[in-house]
């Protein structure tokens, strides 16, 4: 159950989109650009924080982020002047996501730069824009983890035992092997 809601494709695909736009956001930023966003977020597009600057002041300034800040920014950068930014957040805003495609084996090499040429002819933009919307990852998954996530089973008579032990339906060793799925994500038709 774990794959169809944390890595659902519309969650993937979604989380990516939201990654890239933070992304391209914070590298305008560090370039002079001027974003509108909470001063909370403009805190981390402005600063890099690395564990030598994180302070007490930075913990606080996270803990007043929330999905407000974010989404209230990206309704504002969707009419950007930078393509790539108001786009992606357009994308988001809109609900307009890009194509997804998972796979149990890699993505071929081939097959994404097809994506990349077509976008960078369709919109004019470099190879480097394109792959904010045409990209390849994997994710994965282990259900159950013998070692460190044990499932324990306390019985009527105070006998405490593991699932594994404890149960002859589930076969949770199966469950405990990671599994690996590859994706790759480019647009539909129009950006």
């Amino acid at each position: 159950m774990y794959w169809q809601v944390y890595l659902h494709k519309t969650s993937l695909v979604a989380e990516q989109l939201m990654i890239r736009a933070l992304q391209r956001a914070k590298e305008l930023t560090l370039k002079g650009e001027t974003l509108i966003a909470s001063k909370a977020l403009l805190y981390f597009l402005k600063n890099e924080i690395t564990h030598d600057t994180f302070n007490d002041f930075t913990l606080e300034t996270y803990a007043n982020l929330d999905d407000f800040d974010i989404i209230s920014a990206m309704k504002e950068w969707q009419f950007h002047d930078d393509f790539v930014l108001s786009n992606l957040c357009q994308m988001i805003i809109n609900r307009d996501l890009l194509k997804i495609e998972i796979k149990n084996d890699q993505i071929n090499n081939d097959k994404l730069n097809k994506h990349i040429t077509n976008l960078m002819h369709k919109y004019n933009v470099t190879n480097y824009e394109a792959s904010f919307f045409v990209f390849k990852g994997e994710v994965t998954n282990q259900a159950y983890q013998l070692n460190s996530q044990n499932i324990n089973i306390l019985f009527k008579n105070g006998k405490v035992t593991d699932i594994v032990k404890a149960s002859d339906h589930l076969n949770l060793k199966v469950l405990s092997k990671p599994v690996t799925k590859y994706y790759i994500c480019y647009p539909k038709d129009k950006l």
